[in-house]
């Protein structure tokens, strides 16, 4: 079998592991579904069917992951920036809802999501790596309570300029990072045509440590270590998720650039990256007063969009930042 894989050109072996991915999937998802069918009879039961819908909203996640990441790489670098943008926009489309704004803010969300935006993927597409890593947390940063200030309205200027910036950061510079990915390069690494699998990797290796640490919260049903954040959040929980994540990693060495110990390395800085955003996002929707950052009411139209991409949204940066680190030294 494996000689087999390797005889293989890249894009098979990409589309080899998205059938399988697929595969996978689908099993998980037609056994969850005959499950459903068992009676309850009891409170175990009531009980059991609840972590059972709770196991397929989780099956729905990873589905979402998995065929935005599949798109991404069978539509080309072009199309994949183009529709991680289009994540972005709505990603901050839906932050900015549960915002309070004001008229005074109209030429910075304007900014925000018709100027700002697409030049943060238009750099990315066009390689220019050293302007794209600064032109959010350094021009835009400047450029937007100056956009405000000129609107001349100064009541509670310093939050929503947070606010706003804050959004940016998450959902456009974060988001940025993941299509980024596809156009790294490894001279010397017999790595060309492959980048779709580093993608994966950052991808399998973050939704395999926060779907750990959910179902353990769950199972092991430990108490919260920060209540007034989540209810659910337990460091314990979170450590075990992240040496879950951290080992898938270095078990998936073999798609990447990297040694065993290179994988589990860059395994783990994403899956704390991944974690501690997640937690930070809880902290966000608890000011804010709501329990997702969409739902099927909802105004944004996204359907928690955000709550999906939350922990790829701060793992990709570190990740990208960390793989470009290590392999320009």
């Amino acid at each position: 079998m494996n000689a087999y894989l390797r005889s293989l050109n890249s894009s098979e072996q990409v589309a080899a592991l998205f059938l399988v991915v697929f595969g996978l999937l689908v099993v998980a998802s037609v056994s969850a579904f005959l499950l459903t069918f068992r009676q309850s009879e009891n409170a175990h039961d009531a009980a059991w069917h609840a972590e059972l819908a709770d196991f397929r909203r989780l099956l729905g996640m990873s589905w979402f992951m998995v065929v935005v990441f599949w798109l991404a790489w069978a539509t080309g670098e072009a199309m994949a920036t183009i529709l991680f943008a289009l994540i972005a926009f709505f990603a901050l489309r839906e932050f900015i809802t549960l915002s309070p704004t004001r008229r005074g803010d109209h030429r910075s969300l304007v900014l925000a999501f018709f100027v700002v935006l697409p030049i943060q993927f238009w750099l990315v597409a066009t390689r220019h790596f050293n302007l794209f890593t600064v032109f959010v947390p350094v021009y835009v940063f400047l450029a937007l309570p100056a956009v405000s200030a000129i609107s001349g309205d100064p009541q509670r200027f310093l939050e929503r300029n947070a606010k706003l910036q804050w959004g940016i950061m998450v959902c456009v510079y974060g988001t940025s990072h993941v299509p980024a990915l596809m156009l790294l390069e490894f001279p010397g690494r017999n790595y060309a045509g492959k980048q779709a699998f580093l993608v994966f990797f950052l991808v399998l290796v973050v939704q395999c440590c926060m779907l750990l640490q959910h179902l353990l919260a769950r199972r092991m049903k430990r108490p919260p270590s920060l209540p007034a954040v989540s209810a659910s959040f337990n460091w314990e929980t979170a450590g075990l998720g992240i040496l879950a994540g951290s080992a898938v990693g270095a078990m998936l060495s073999f798609i990447t650039p990297f040694k065993p110990g290179q994988a589990l390395g860059m395994a783990f800085v994403a899956c704390v990256a991944g974690t501690l955003g997640h937690l930070v996002m809880k902290a966000l929707k608890r000011d804010r007063g709501v329990t997702a950052w969409g739902n099927r009411v909802s105004v944004t139209g996204a359907n928690g969009l955000l709550d999906r991409v939350d922990a790829l949204c701060f793992a990709a940066p570190i990740f990208f930042h960390s793989v470009r680190w290590y392999f320009s030294g």
